[in-house]
């Protein structure tokens, strides 16, 4: 989803920031855009409203509710742009169709599991949905919606109907599980009667040799399909076939096809790649994504660069300004050494590794207990690594050669619960800790000891702030919070600033220090499922926050560069 929000963005409005906000995770395939190329509707799951309560939302700029919707997960416009036919994902699986600009609903029908939908080309008042086995073309006859199967006859029903599209002439185009393209007319005459009926006049056995997952007609009356084989397939007005193109295996396979300006053709992967190219050339990446949750991020300390990781086991270093990775390599928590020279990766079996950030080249490997290591930091003065572990211990490294050589302090013992959060003073001389129990501890790294002196803690200087416990940022917590509802915190590093990442896909900025009860916050949304952590560049420029299930990376201009 964060490939297809971004590409919008910069393709339709020249800008990385989204015209609406949502208040839950918007579901990969809710997204179409009016025939006017302006307007763009989107569905989301069921979330809450800013007063808390239960809302079930479809956003076109300006959203309206509709609360019998559960997720939607098919929109078109039609009818001029004023029709939107939708399909939910709920258990009755609805289609409807609604007057989108009198939040009006014309008409709704339980319909069975559905992979794609969309309105006939060539008559406002038919709509074509395909799904497990199944082919429907939907008449909208005086506020209902009359349905009529496609007849396979001979054609062996396929176990899912994956995609629709339309020649010039109105027939329908579809694509298979079992890797068929089926060419369906209307309107069957036997003996000289017409039947009101839709038929297979045609079938493209084999066209690909796994599920055909994406059908495009582009201007030109070329038919492009592409499928599960990473095959991308040009056909001619004949269904002849004129080339076939493979995307690489570290694309992943086709999933989404659609033509762009001139002889441009755009491509998205099941890896959350967009690529770029034309039928008779080479495809190359425009943005890249990753494919599960994003917990690690961290920026490097002299440049434009910021470095994440997740679930996918991959981590990217990515250039703020192209937006685009600097490298990808596959192996949860990082951290830069200070000399910006290397990055430790924490993962999620006990095991860590170094890398030179220029090179990509593997400095050395380690491995610290079973458990997933949550949290990496390096002390200012690049001598020390911290590693907080899910064991709820805290592994001490001394490091030298400019981060290039590691050896084992100890392990720092107190924490009842795992390690969430760790920052370090100043001077390198103290460590802060937060644990999944809700405790701060406080300790001397360079001998694994605990402080519980108030007297010595209290005025320690501290070089971050991303533990979401502490005096300096207890205002940020809102009234009736379990703990859970804070995911990240970072101060700006001229310490002027704060942000968070929640639980409600928002991201807020204090003023800092954040020791009042209640702080005032400005509030951004943008991200449609929980933030799982924040980061500021290294000049405060910008502001980085990482998406759950919505895998999604943003930047923000810090308000220096608003101003």
């Amino acid at each position: 989803m964060c490939d297809v929000l971004s590409l919008l963005c910069h393709r339709l409005f020249n800008s990385p920031s989204l015209p609406t906000s949502f208040t839950s995770f918007v579901f990969p395939y809710s997204l179409t855009v009016h025939p006017d190329k302006i307007t763009i509707a989107t569905g989301q799951v069921a979330g809450t409203s800013s007063d808390g309560k239960f809302t079930q939302k479809m956003n076109i700029l300006s959203s309206f509710t509709r609360p019998q919707v559960v997720k939607n997960v098919f929109q078109n416009f039609q009818n001029g742009g004023s029709w939107l036919c939708v399909v939910d994902d709920s258990n009755d699986h609805i289609l409807s169709v609604w007057d989108w600009q009198r939040e009006e609903r014309l008409a709704e029908v339980k319909a069975s599991s559905i992979f794609a939908a969309d309105f006939h080309p060539t008559d406002a008042n038919i709509i074509v949905t395909c799904g497990k086995s199944h082919l429907y073309f939907w008449s909208l006859e005086k506020g209902s919606l009359v349905k009529k199967q496609g007849l396979f006859e001979k054609q062996e029903k396929p176990k899912f109907v994956l995609c629709v599209t339309f020649s010039e002439n109105g027939d329908a185009i579809t694509g298979d599980s079992s890797g068929n393209i089926l060419v369906w007319g209307k309107g069957k005459r036997i003996k000289g009667l017409l039947l009101l009926s839709y038929f297979l006049i045609l079938a493209i056995q084999g066209a690909h040799e796994a599920s055909v997952f994406a059908l495009c007609m582009l201007r030109n009356g070329t038919l492009v399909s592409g499928g599960k084989d990473r095959k991308l397939i040009s056909w001619d007005e004949n269904y002849q076939k004129i080339q076939t193109v493979e995307v690489p295996e570290l694309y992943g396979p086709i999933r989404t096809v659609a033509e762009g300006r001139g002889e441009t053709v755009l491509i998205g992967t099941t890896k959350n790649y967009v690529l770029q190219g034309s039928l008779d050339g080479e495809f190359i990446p425009i943005t890249q994504g990753h494919t599960d949750e994003l917990w690690g991020l961290t920026v490097h300390p002299l440049k434009h660069q910021f470095l994440t990781c997740g679930h996918d086991k991959h981590i990217c270093l990515w250039d703020s300004a192209s937006h685009q990775p600097i490298w990808t390599k596959t192996l949860e928590s990082a951290g830069f050494h200070p000399s910006g020279a290397t990055v430790a990766i924490g993962t999620q079996t006990g095991r860590w590794l170094v890398l030179d950030t220029e090179s990509k080249d593997l400095v050395t490997v380690h491995t610290d207990g079973n458990e997933q290591l949550s949290v990496m930091r390096f002390s200012p003065d690049g001598n020390f690594l911290a590693i907080g572990s899910h064991d709820n211990y805290i592994y001490i490294y001394a490091v030298a050669e400019n981060g290039k050589k590691y050896s084992r302090v100890g392990k720092c013992s107190g924490h009842s619960s795992f390690i969430t959060h760790l920052d370090w003073s100043v001077d390198s001389q103290y460590l802060v800790s937060n644990s999944g129990d809700y405790e701060i501890l406080y300790w001397i790294p360079s001998v694994c000891k605990q402080v519980v002196s108030v007297e010595t803690t209290r005025d320690i200087e501290w070089a971050t702030f991303t533990c979401i416990l502490g005096f300096h940022i207890f205002g940020l917590w809102p009234d009736g919070s379990d703990g859970t509802d804070i995911n990240a915190v970072c101060s700006s590093n001229a310490k002027k600033l704060l942000i968070t990442g929640d639980d409600f896909g928002k991201v807020h900025l204090f003023s800092f220090p954040c020791s009042q009860s209640r702080a005032p916050s400005h509030i951004y949304g943008g991200h449609s499922s929980h933030v799982t952590n924040v980061n500021f560049l290294n000049d405060d420029s910008q502001l980085i926050s990482t998406g759950g299930k919505d895998m999604s990376i943003m930047q923000w201009l810090g308000p220096s560069a608003t101003e």
